[in-house]
């Protein structure tokens, strides 16, 4: 984080000013920890803050404090319409291009307001005054938590603030379970326990608070619906939009189920595809070296991290199963190169 880039926003923040602060569609634990816990900070500074999901958020994630005053942009659209011309500052949390706004991507860009992304995903897009950007950190919640440092307002911070930090990078380590976690993270996690949390409660939320359904749902991906070719250490799980209805799908349902596959031995690349009503949906993940985010950006018109991406097959079920096996019987060579052991 520049100084002059702090110093900066941090005059800025000198005055009551009125934000808009946005997290992307299909919010996981890290967009809606990182949108809740600046949430918390900025209304500590005393000023107007409007918290904005594009679509709704996963109900597992409610319990997130303050949740009940996130405005949700296909339900309150004229209001969030509203919040963003009269905003002074808008921050953006956990994403690096507005496109992820999706129907709220053309207001945000015509806004006059100052906007500050603070993301961890690589080649963020051009369209903001000021970047609080490190690709190498665990989590868009991390760099919150850094911001908030940097600063200088460590002494503002309180449970709310650090349950909030906590719960996101948690959910994008995956219980701190990848590479990209470091000492730095567990430096930090520590500092955020000092201020009186209860970690097993929010573990105990974040992943044991799902419903009966849901964990139907998975039983039938694992029983069904899985595909393993072991001869590129790959495993992806997909789901039509028929079969998500029959198991009563939520938002957020198929939290989790892309890394199921790498639960097998041998298996070090998974995906998920799901069916959308005019395309499919492609989440994947890796073990290791390959490089999924470029997978995704080369093929599958998205991106991401390095170990997790996403993007979308603009072909029916049957046929964007085929042509990804077929994109991924192309990294043969690649794969066998990178997992030389099996």
């Amino acid at each position: 984080m520049e100084p002059k880039i702090i110093a900066e926003i941090r005059e800025l923040l000198q005055t009551p000013r009125r934000i808009v602060i946005f997290t992307h569609v299909n919010p996981d634990g890290d967009a809606m920890g990182s949108l809740m816990g600046l949430y918390h900070f900025l209304k500590k500074l005393r000023h107007e803050v409007t918290p904005v999901t594009p679509y709704e958020f996963p109900f597992f994630l409610s319990w997130l404090p303050g949740t009940d005053n996130v405005k949700v942009f296909t339900r309150q659209a004229s209001e969030v319409i509203d919040k963003i011309s009269e905003a002074d500052i808008i921050f953006c949390v956990d994403f690096n291009d507005l496109r992820r706004l999706k129907e709220i991507e053309p207001h945000v860009t015509n806004s006059k307001a100052v906007k500050i992304l603070i993301d961890h995903h690589p080649y963020p897009t051009q369209a903001f005054q000021y970047y609080i950007h490190r690709v190498n950190a665990s989590a868009a919640a991390e760099l919150v938590y850094d911001f908030i440092l940097a600063l200088g307002y460590q002494q503002v911070i309180d449970p709310v603030i650090a349950e909030c930090i906590y719960a996101g990078i948690m959910s994008d380590t995956n219980s701190f379970n990848y590479n990209i976690t470091d000492a730095s993270t567990f430096r930090k996690v520590a500092d955020l326990l000092e201020y009186g949390l209860d970690h097993n409660r929010i573990f105990g939320l974040l992943y044991d608070n799902y419903s009966f359904n849901r964990m139907r749902l998975m039983g039938f991906c694992l029983n069904q619906k899985m595909v393993i070719l072991p001869q590129l250490h790959l495993g992806y799980i997909w789901l039509t939009q028929q079969e998500m209805k029959m198991y009563d799908f939520q938002i957020g349902d198929s939290e989790g189920f892309v890394n199921l596959p790498l639960s097998i031995r041998g298996i070090y690349i998974s995906a998920l595809l799901t069916e959308k009503d005019d395309y499919v949906r492609i989440s994947c993940r890796s073990k290791g070296e390959f490089p999924v985010n470029k997978l995704c950006a080369d093929h599958f018109e998205g991106g991401g991290h390095k170990n997790a991406a996403g993007g979308e097959i603009r072909l029916s079920m049957q046929q964007a199963m085929a042509e990804f096996e077929k994109i991924m019987e192309g990294y043969r060579d690649e794969i066998h190169r990178l997992y030389p052991n099996g």
